[in-house]
């Protein structure tokens, strides 16, 4: 019995980790896509953008794991089922419950591989990209040149260039700055490349000049091999990173910090999020038991079982969509979040019902007979 335990889980195996790394890809290039305003607009190298779209992995992984639980668990299932192999493990003595441990199994560890990533991976990823995407977007520095448009990255500073190569070295600079008491300095170059001294980001410039206006209307004039312009003045910022509910940890989400507005404000929203972290990994075991229910709750048919498979599917589909209504609506009715633990388990429930329900298929075709299991001896 170990034995075809072990064979029933390898063929379940196999399915959900080609069916998760599919779904998994095509879910990554959707959001990878969209991220390519990083480097488009930001100016941002390719391993920021590799950096943001591998962080969005974990939340990502989340949301398909169930649905290719689902699809891996009737592809492997038909094919044992219309094979007949599930129906010698019948006529064996084989109670339903013990051909269906394997699955359930399975569905067991998905579930806590995704309830680990929901409680700390996720949320690490998350702030880890937040942060990422907070230093592009406050980063004045990458975005301080445009070629051929003049730009105004700060009050006061009108900047040009004419181009700027792949290495980062700007062509034919030009720099206007408006002081506050009144006078202007004009800098003109014909290079220059954004580098750090010490912990400062500076324009260096090089073979240029220096055209100061001073308020009494005196203009100073000075020529220079190489000039550093100074930007940390520019990047002075009061913006802090805020995390949003998805970046929180669980014990943040279920116990804000009340004394600020935001956590106040937004204490439903938290409430609800945290609730869904803990039942959304319910969803692989309610998938699994729709798969198991499309397959062996019915009995044996030689011609397919594609339409129980299409009304399981169906219902999969209903019970997530009605899964994310649920977590919308408890946001703002805290008494919700019940029903974000009812769903999944309810239509769970359902399902294993219907598998009980249905009687035990003990007839083979011999047309048909199944190919012996490996490692098993035949009479």
């Amino acid at each position: 019995m170990r034995l075809i335990d072990r064979y029933l889980l390898r063929q379940l195996l196999g399915p959900t980790v080609m069916a998760t790394a599919a779904l998994t890809a095509v879910a990554l290039l959707s959001t990878s896509l969209s991220q390519l305003d990083i480097i488009v607009s930001q100016r941002q190298s390719a391993l920021v953008f590799l950096q943001v779209t591998l962080l969005a992995m974990p939340q990502l992984i989340n949301m398909v794991m169930p649905i290719a639980l689902l699809v891996a668990a009737l592809v492997a299932l038909n094919r044992l089922h219309v094979e007949q192999e599930i129906v010698v493990c019948f006529a064996g003595g084989m109670s339903r419950w013990r051909v269906i441990a394997p699955a359930l199994r399975l569905a067991a560890v998905v579930t806590l591989i995704a309830l680990f990533m929901n409680l700390w991976v996720q949320p690490a990823a998350s702030r880890q990209m937040r942060e990422t995407l907070f230093q592009v977007r406050t980063d004045l520095a990458s975005t301080l040149v445009r070629e051929g448009e003049f730009t105004e990255p700060a009050p006061g500073l009108t900047v040009y260039a004419q181009s700027v190569d792949n290495g980062g070295l700007i062509h034919n600079l030009f720099i206007h700055q408006t002081k506050d008491d009144g006078g202007a300095t004009t800098y003109t170059a014909d290079e220059g490349r954004v580098v750090k001294r010490g912990d400062k980001p500076v324009l260096l410039m090089r073979k240029g000049s220096n055209q100061e206006f001073s308020r009494t209307g005196v203009l100073n004039f000075l020529s220079f091999d190489e000039y550093v312009f100074d930007l940390s003045t520019f990047l002075a910022s009061d913006e802090l990173i805020h995390y949003k509910p998805s970046d929180r940890y669980l014990h943040e989400l279920f116990f804000p910090d009340l004394e600020q507005a935001w956590e106040k404000q937004n204490r439903d929203k938290m409430l609800a999020e945290g609730n869904a972290r803990l039942t959304t990994p319910l969803y692989n075991l309610t998938f699994m038991s729709f798969a198991l229910l499309a397959i062996i709750g019915g009995g044996f048919s030689r011609l397919g079982y594609g339409r129980r498979i299409a009304i399981i599917g169906g219902a999969a589909v209903a019970v997530r969509i009605l899964g994310f209504i649920v977590q919308a609506a408890s946001e703002s009715e805290p008494w919700v979040n019940v029903l974000q633990y009812v769903v999944p388990l309810g239509a769970m429930g359902l399902a294993l019902r219907g598998i009980f329900k249905q009687p035990v298929s003990r007839y083979i075709d011999m047309r048909k007979r199944p190919a012996p299991i490996a490692g098993l001896k035949t009479a």
